[in-house]
């Protein structure tokens, strides 16, 4: 099995799934649907119909980021910290692909399913949560992640790859 990997150092907090399962799944589903406050529905229904084709796109992707700092702050302002989940350990991720990642350290458990949330270096900077299950003591496939999730674990593997590459050619000149 050849398994395409693309060095992206990312920090991962995670548990075995048996230890917590369903309050895993509660976070997990919560997690997405904080990225659907009302705003963001707003926005997706909005689009639907049609009314943004005169706005421009990066104004708008703007402004509703902006809410979302105004809300952030708000909760700052309140002492309001995010529930989540406590998860027993922490790692770096080295190096991540389409459906799979590697970490720096040898302490997954072949074949153990796991539940962890990913700190993405993306903007704007979140938390993703993830399943996954150990292939070796380093090597995982990811099993369960929302779709908008993905596409913003596969846009982020995109960038670095073309980071690596271009840094590559400036090396050979």
């Amino acid at each position: 099995m050849n398994i395409h990997l693309v060095e992206a150092p990312v920090g991962l907090l995670f548990s075995e799934v048996s230890v917590n399962e369903d309050e895993y799944l509660k976070e997990y589903h919560h997690l997405n649907d904080s990225e659907n406050n009302a705003i963001s529905h707003w926005l997706r229904q909005a689009r639907a119909k049609g009314d943004t084709t005169e706005t421009d796109p990066v104004l708008l992707n703007l402004i509703l980021e902006l809410h979302r700092k105004v809300d952030s702050l708000e909760r700052f302002l309140k002492n309001e910290e995010p529930k989540r989940v406590p998860l027993a350990k922490s790692t770096t991720i080295e190096s991540i692909g389409f459906e799979h990642f590697k970490i720096k350290e040898d302490i997954f458990k072949e074949g153990v399913s796991y539940y962890g949330r990913v700190d993405m270096p993306t903007y704007p900077k979140r938390d993703i949560a993830i399943f996954f299950v150990a292939m070796d003591k380093s090597l995982a496939k990811i099993t369960k992640i929302h779709d908008g999730d993905e596409r913003e674990w596969s846009a982020y593997l995109t960038s670095r790859e073309r980071a690596l590459i271009r840094e590559a050619k400036e090396n050979l000149r």
